[in-house]
């Protein structure tokens, strides 16, 4: 993604959150939670390696 359409999308989601930078940042990280459980969950199913195995942690 080029900059100008990040910063297109970062003003899309503080204005959603009513101009609240805190409750934007909020409802990304509960986002990003929840696709990471998605992915540990796909994982599981195609029996790949969950978040323990992997070498790479997430950023919260």
């Amino acid at each position: 993604m080029n900059t100008e359409v990040n910063d297109h999308a970062i003003d899309e989601i503080v204005a959603t959150c009513n101009g609240d930078i805190r409750g934007a940042l909020k409802a990304l990280m509960l986002i990003n939670e929840r696709l990471e459980s998605e992915l540990q969950q796909l994982h599981a199913a195609v029996g790949g390696i969950g978040p323990a195995e992997r070498r790479t942690s997430a950023l919260h």
